[in-house]
């Protein structure tokens, strides 16, 4: 089992109904992979760096998890068909990342 992070832009104009349906989707397609979901995080609406099929904003999530390798490629090829999503990036993530995602997720539980 590796441990990955994917970041995905759902597009603006969806409704919050639409997104929790999409992110809920897609972390039920991971756990029925065998994938154990470490943590899910909405940093929310957020302005983009550039223009994305015109869209100037984007949602932001967040998925932590461990799986074995060839479900990430069924999960991206998912993340292709799917119109709602603008953009996404699955890494791989090694003993350094891992520690500072838990420093990361710590961190943000006390500020919450």
């Amino acid at each position: 089992m590796n441990h990955y992070e994917t970041v995905f832009i759902l597009n603006p104009v969806l409704s919050e109904d639409q997104i929790k349906e999409t992110v809920k989707k897609y972390e039920d397609f991971l756990v029925s992979k065998g994938a154990k979901m470490i943590s899910k995080e909405n940093w929310g609406l957020k302005k983009l760096a550039y223009a994305i099929q015109n869209k100037k904003s984007g949602f932001y999530h967040l998925f932590e998890f461990t799986v074995e390798g060839d479900v990430v490629h069924e999960l991206e090829t998912e993340f292709k068909r799917d119109e709602r999503f603008m953009r996404y990036l699955t890494v791989s993530l090694d003993k350094h990342a891992i520690a500072w995602a838990e420093k990361r997720r710590n961190r943000n539980k006390k500020s919450a």
